[in-house]
């Protein structure tokens, strides 16, 4: 018997039978490919949707605002509603790039570049309702503390309402840069797949110059953990800003110093919900079963578990406070009108049934790991943040402290109408991203491969050596150019160095091919292999000589033209 207890290895991260190449061929076959029958009928469903909102929305600039529901009690309803609503749907998207990069979770690699463009897309839509709710949207600049000819007239630092500009401005700014910089090596990687010389070109400048050199890995390993450092304050900040929008105000049932933590929970637990659903979708419609796995579906239920379990607790020490603040306002705003049995008790019921009751089924494994039922979960929960929005906002201000204002709030069609809009925008730039961006950062998925793939656990687990187990060059551990493949080619080799010229050690030195960029350490053990061993001899390669080494390569095709290694090798001849 074992004098130890060995731990049984983790379910695989990656199933299937994948290869590096494999993985390169999967994420980039949505891009590089025509789009399917099912991308077209969502997208012409969501495109119809965003048409509608935008015709209501210009209906509104032209009009004015008085064609919504507000009225003079109410001066916040579904604008303020669906801003909060959408900024908290943003909040995943920082949380899976920064907060779980920091904490090495590998999981995350698989679903983080679709919850960034998430986040993105949805503070997009967020920024749309105060700029409508303005009035007058061209005049937006002047909520920027910039000089200006009209005197006196100078944004108030001290209002939540203007912290929410530079927030969520600074919000969108650090995401969209940490987005983009993951994007490069799977641009790079359609770049280099790519066969139309448009799309080439694109992809060549969107992934500004990325070569796969080990310095550009080192740089993109340094950039990602000085960006995750800065966006993981904003995880907490931004929300908590929202937050202080309510809670700086004496309005009965915003006055309320929980307000900071239950709204940072709130927008983590329908950011996850979100991604639940569009991964859900994601998954089937671009054949990414074997990448986002059930695995990867239940950590995502634990996290809505969790913060939807803190989310609960809020509820709870919201009315207890109702009650036991001894306030006859905050008492009648909870206990009474906003309750069970007021005038709004089907936003109560639908608040507590979609975020406190369905969510609780993911505490059962064989539910959790429903793929099905996750989804409606999902779709539930979403429904259900949206309505504490609407408790908070509108159910709140639908009575003040003296009775003669207190009103009920019915939307317009233009309201629902902006809304829906804003639905549609969102989920077409999110399909113009899934057929245009690589939805999975496939490097980041290649370095977890062998120690999180289904095939490499099973050779593990049967005790068996890795080396020389995949089925292309790139996964074995053995990187010279092997003899097969060297009598292959034997006649380019021969051509190529009657070209180039032969190395001589004897009065030769050999350089560091690294220096070039495009040569990374692979590439430079390939070209000596070759017989090609100094910058004399890259000096010499035209068009000819890089199409033969692309011949004998095979993986690195059209790189050495691209990247002009003859003229730096002669750059580093005369230095």
């Amino acid at each position: 018997m074992s004098s130890h207890y060995e731990a049984p290895i983790r379910e695989p991260l990656v199933t299937g039978e994948k290869s590096y190449h494999d993985i390169s061929v999967d994420v980039g076959a949505p891009v590089l490919g025509k789009a399917n029958k099912s991308w077209w009928i969502v997208f012409s469903i969501a495109l119809v949707a965003f048409l509608w909102g935008l015709g209501c929305i210009i209906y509104t600039i032209s009009t004015g605002i008085g064609v919504w529901g507000l009225n003079k009690t109410i001066g916040w309803a579904w604008d303020i509603t669906n801003f909060v609503w959408w900024v908290g749907i943003g909040h995943a998207g920082t949380l899976i790039s920064a907060v779980l990069l920091l904490f090495r979770q590998k999981w995350r690699m698989a679903v983080n570049r679709s919850a960034e463009a998430m986040t993105i897309f949805a503070v997009v839509q967020a920024g749309l309702f105060p700029i409508i709710h303005m009035g007058r949207p061209w005049l937006a600049y002047w909520v920027l503390p910039i000089p200006n000819q009209f005197g006196s007239l100078w944004v108030n630092f001290n209002s939540p309402l203007l912290w929410d500009v530079f927030a969520i401005s600074t919000y969108l700014s650090v995401s969209l840069v940490f987005w983009w910089t993951g994007l490069l090596p799977d641009f790079a990687m359609i770049r280099d797949r790519a066969v139309k010389p448009f799309q080439k070109k694109i992809y060549t400048l969107l992934s500004f110059g990325w070569s796969g050199r080990a310095k550009d890995w080192q740089r993109f390993e340094e950039v990602s953990l000085v960006l995750a450092g800065l966006a993981t304050p904003l995880v907490l900040s931004v929300h908590t800003i929202v937050s202080f929008d309510f809670a700086t105000s004496v309005v009965p049932g915003w006055h309320s110093t929980i307000f900071p933590p239950y709204f940072v929970a709130g927008a983590i637990f329908s950011g996850f919900a979100m991604v639940q659903t569009l991964l859900i979708v994601m998954r089937k419609v671009s054949n990414l079963e074997d990448y986002i796995t059930l695995l990867h579906i239940e950590y995502m239920n634990k996290v809505i578990i969790l913060t939807g379990g803190i989310v609960s607790i809020a509820y709870i020490t919201e009315y207890f406070i109702g009650w036991y603040s001894g306030s006859s306002y905050e008492n009648y705003t909870y206990l009474s009108y906003g309750a069970a049995t007021g005038p709004y008790w089907w936003a109560f019921w639908a608040l507590i049934t979609c975020n406190f009751i369905v969510p609780l089924t993911l505490w059962v494994k064989k539910w959790r790991r429903n793929i099905m039922w996750t989804f409606v979960v999902a779709l539930v929960i979403n429904i259900g943040m949206w309505f504490e929005r609407f408790n908070i906002i509108v159910v709140d201000l639908s009575k003040g402290r003296t009775p003669s204002g207190w009103t009920m709030f019915s939307p317009t069609f233009v309201d629902i109408g902006i809304f829906m809009g804003t639905i549609g925008f969102f989920f077409v730039l999110f399909l113009l991203y899934a057929r245009t961006f690589p939805v999975i950062a496939q490097a980041e998925v290649k370095t977890i491969l062998k120690s999180s793939g289904e095939r490499y656990k099973r050779l593990r687990e049967a005790g068996k050596s890795l080396e020389g187990t995949a089925t292309d060059k790139r996964t074995s551990q053995k990187d010279s150019f092997d003899a097969i493949e060297h009598e292959k080619h034997s006649g380019e080799i021969m051509l190529l160095l009657e070209n180039v010229g032969e190395f001589d050690p004897t009065t030769q030195k050999k350089d560091h091919l690294q220096e070039i960029n495009g040569i990374g350490p692979k590439t430079e053990l390939h070209l000596n292999d070759i017989g090609i061993y100094s910058y004399q001899q890259i000096s010499k390669m035209t068009k000819r000589e890089y199409d033969l080494f692309d011949s004998i390569s095979g993986s690195l095709r059209g790189r050495a033209e691209r990247d002009d290694w003859a003229g730096q090798a002669k750059k580093l001849i005369n230095k």
